[in-house]
């Protein structure tokens, strides 16, 4: 039987697995814009949910969570949360007073978050199905929205970014990743609908206040 990877090596499989997740990202993405289909195709999200399975196993993705001022308490959704990978943080971050979203429009992702919701038994998590951009949340709903690796997905940003501003409490805050795309893009697709302020940034993301 052959040895264990040595830590080099099993350093170099999460680099080819981050590689892959890109560029696989970027080319659905891509397909997507052409279609103007914000839902990615079944095969792609089966294929993306077990690399990130792969990958998650070598490195967390709870710490970003702190970055993005949830606090106990808070109301926060996950829009777009695919496969629900933050949930357990999100959950717990709020706590039992707290109350979490998990939005997405594919059905893929709704059924693996309510999987790992029963798995948890994350009691304060709920998830909502989108139709396109309309979420069924109510208005003025959430203190701090997340978008995480999928801005550069959506076909109309303004209608995108429109909701948002609905479901978003008048002094609560988005969080936006670029995704694959460049940060120019991102701001000006921010910029454009007179909804938001740019409060704060860094090389990931950018957190916005509704106008």
């Amino acid at each position: 039987m052959g040895a264990l990877a040595t830590p080099y090596e099993w350093l170099l499989i999460v680099y080819e697995i981050n590689t892959l997740l890109k560029k696989s990202s970027e080319a659905w993405g891509a397909q997507m814009l052409k279609m103007k289909n914000d839902r990615m195709p079944d095969i792609a999200f089966r294929i993306m949910s077990f690399m990130f399975k792969i990958r998650d196993f070598f490195s967390s993705v709870d710490k970003i969570l702190y970055e993005f001022d949830i606090h106990k308490g808070d109301t926060i959704i996950d829009y777009g949360c695919g496969p629900g990978r933050y949930l357990k943080m999100a959950s717990s971050l709020v706590g039992e007073k707290g109350r979490v979203y998990a939005a997405d429009i594919h059905e893929l992702a709704i059924n693996a978050s309510m999987e790992r919701i029963k798995k948890y038994n994350l009691k304060n998590i709920s998830t909502v199905q989108i139709d396109k951009y309309s979420c069924p949340v109510e208005d003025n709903t959430a203190d701090v929205i997340y978008a995480l690796d999928m801005f550069h997905m959506v076909s109309e940003p303004e209608n995108f970014l429109a909701e948002l501003h609905r479901i978003i409490k008048k002094d609560g805050h988005i969080i936006i990743e670029d995704g694959h795309q460049s940060r120019k893009k991102t701001r000006s697709n921010i910029d454009r609908t007179g909804l938001w302020s740019v409060v704060d940034e860094n090389k990931r993301h950018l957190k916005c206040n509704p106008i």
